[in-house]
């Protein structure tokens, strides 16, 4: 399925305001470059911030990225449009992931419905033709009871006795509604994808989702100092077999994107915008399968301020800062192929993630053993950069 990207399908509707970073490949410096969008075009930054950690990491990093100069490299239309994977001229920039050096980390099971889905699953072994009966038999005894559990009261530690003498406890009720939050690496520092890039799957898996998500940006004081859209691809079917498959379920080449851009906090954006964020997401296919879903920000089980602070503190650092997934209500049950067996995706599935305040984050589904290796690292990130003097 061809996909095209523009400003407007891309750029949060109210950019000409908003204080927008992020990171564009530059084929004639063979390396990335961290631009800002001021008046519609993309400013080339780098001699004053040569990664975007540097720049998020900054006393003020909104007040740098608006006053420093660099390279104007043309109207941010055309490297937009050069973004979408299958229709890309390599000899020409295009968007990459707005986060580089910054660890990635997410935050699971914060949104009662999709902590649901994973006791669903747990109970399922993974299979996805169990899952129908299973989710009834669940919500029926106990999804009532979470909605207003705040996580960590005593409220919440009497459920857990309850749901324990009901035989319904579970390892991911414990990190819904228990004092301690599910905070795990998504992926390694410079692996994320970006807008219009392939998204990858992997190709053993057989039940699978996107997950549309929040990503805030944390500064290494553990301080908010931005935002950006996020899929935290997910595969079902692995993580349902054992939690201890996280990994796998999580961190395959290509399974993470962030973009369009990272939306820095300033005077018309900030924490109680994201707090009150509505994410929308499409999926189509190229069998005209379509699946629509959304995920509001207020009804997360847990304050973004308490998921930042527990990620970052003084019981761990990330001296580069890091990209914390937020979390999603979204958790596909429509049926796709056979009766019962709900959701999962087929290569070619385009899907879109968006955010009036964020832009859109569009995506083509592959497997990850066919989307386009990681080869660029840390090290080589640091080569490009000596080479051109900037760091």
């Amino acid at each position: 399925m061809a996909f095209s990207l523009d400003p407007k399908n891309t750029l949060p509707e109210d950019a000409d305001t908003a204080c927008l970073v992020g990171r564009i490949w530059r084929p004639d410096i063979d390396g990335p470059s961290v631009v800002v969008l001021r008046e519609g075009r993309l400013i080339d930054i780098s001699a004053t911030a040569a990664t975007i950690s540097e720049l998020t990491n900054a006393a003020d990093p909104t007040a740098l990225a608006r006053s420093a100069a660099g390279d104007d490299l043309g109207p941010v239309e055309a490297i937009i449009a050069n973004s979408a994977a299958g229709a890309r001229d390599e000899s020409r920039p295009w968007l990459l992931a707005p986060v580089d050096l910054a660890a990635i980390k997410a935050a699971g099971v914060t949104f009662v419905d999709s902590m649901l889905e994973r006791v669903i699953e747990e109970r399922a072994e993974g299979d996805p033709a169990a899952a129908t009966e299973i989710r009834r038999v669940i919500k029926s005894a106990i999804g009532d009871d979470l909605a207003a559990i705040v996580p960590g009261s005593s409220a919440a530690a009497q459920l857990k006795q309850a749901l324990l003498d009901r035989d319904m406890w579970s390892q991911y009720l414990e990190v819904g509604i228990g004092p301690d939050a599910e905070i795990f690496t998504k992926a390694q520092p410079m692996s994320a994808v970006g807008a219009g890039a392939q998204i990858g799957l992997h190709p053993n898996s057989s039940w699978n989702n996107p997950e549309p998500e929040i990503v805030l940006i944390l500064a290494a004081s553990g301080a908010i100092v931005g935002a950006s859209l996020g899929n935290d691809v997910n595969l079902r079917d692995f993580e349902g077999r054992s939690a201890l498959l996280l990994g796998k379920a999580k961190d395959n080449n290509a399974s993470c994107a962030i973009g369009p851009f990272i939306r820095l906090l300033d005077g018309v954006f900030g924490l109680d915008d994201i707090r009150q964020a509505e994410l929308t997401l499409r999926i189509t296919g190229l069998d005209g399968f379509e699946l629509l879903g959304k995920s509001n920000m207020a009804r997360i089980s847990r304050d973004i301020a308490d998921l930042a602070a527990q990620t970052l503190g003084a019981t761990h650092q990330y001296p580069d800062g890091a990209a914390l997934f937020t979390g999603t209500a979204f958790a596909p049950t429509k049926d796709r192929d056979k009766p019962g067996e709900g959701f999962t995706h087929k290569s070619g599935d385009l899907v879109t993630i968006a955010s009036p305040r964020l832009g859109t984050l569009a995506n083509q589904v592959t497997t990850s053993d066919k989307a386009d290796p990681w080869t660029f690292g840390t090290t080589a990130l640091m080569r490009n950069l000596a080479k051109r003097g900037i760091l």
